[in-house]
């Protein structure tokens, strides 16, 4: 007699528990706090924003025209819970610079997205910039068990992949003709970090803002890429 067919392949059992929404609360870190979004931070967003343009060129929204606008699509972000968006407080300046926000939330499928980035120069390639990506992947994972970490960006954002692939996360691939941003047509590339995947990943991070890993002009002694490497 012929065995009987083999059967079909499965996915590996997960818990089904849906993971809890994240709450609208402070992340206090060495060099960042994360304060939910408020049109509080308007004044000082604004500032930051001055002389800015270009860091607005692959979000869907900005450069503002006015404080006013910006006042207004603050109020508009914060008052929704997907995106749920923090405003960014380095403690070097104790100055607003920027936010960032947990979205695309699906705690049915144990999976969330970090984006709406923006980070001001003044932030950029700062401690308390990637302490703020490091506390918002902490928060899902560690805090709220998403096994699904998610990063994308416009094809064509080089900075944005580089930042991706510096944190850890795997390309994913490439959505073609994926949607429509000011009028242009946009490829989107996928990242994720998933759970077998974020302790590497988190303890990098936190190697990586060690203070004894900076000189003493804030230069850091060791790339997170290269302090990824010798942990994995």
């Amino acid at each position: 007699m012929p065995p009987p067919p083999m059967p079909p392949p499965l996915g590996q059992e997960v818990d089904p528990t849906p993971r809890p929404l994240p709450a609208r609360i402070p992340l206090r870190g060495r060099y960042a706090t994360l304060e939910p979004l408020h049109r509080r931070h308007a004044t000082e967003l604004w500032q930051a924003a001055q002389g800015a343009d270009e860091s607005w060129t692959y979000l869907s929204d900005g450069p503002f025209a006015s404080a006013d606008a910006m006042t207004r699509h603050l109020d508009d972000l914060a008052a929704t819970h997907d995106p749920m968006a923090w405003a960014v407080r380095p403690v070097t300046t104790g100055v607003t610079s920027g936010w960032l926000c947990l979205t695309n939330i699906q705690p049915r499928h144990a999976a969330i997205e970090l984006g709406g980035i923006w980070f001001s120069p003044r932030m950029q390639r700062t401690r308390a910039g990637t302490e703020a990506i490091y506390l918002l992947l902490k928060l899902a994972d560690d805090d709220l068990g998403y096994r699904r970490l998610v990063w994308k960006c416009d094809a064509l954002n080089a900075a944005s992949k580089r930042a991706a692939e510096r944190l850890g996360f795997v390309h994913e691939g490439r959505h073609r003709m994926h949607t429509v941003i000011k009028g242009r047509q946009r490829d989107t590339d996928w990242y994720s970090i998933v759970s077998e995947e974020w302790p590497l990943c988190r303890n990098a991070l936190l190697a990586w803002l060690d203070p004894e890993n900076f000189a003493a002009d804030g230069t850091a002694l060791h790339g997170l890429t290269e302090i990824r490497s010798r942990l994995s």
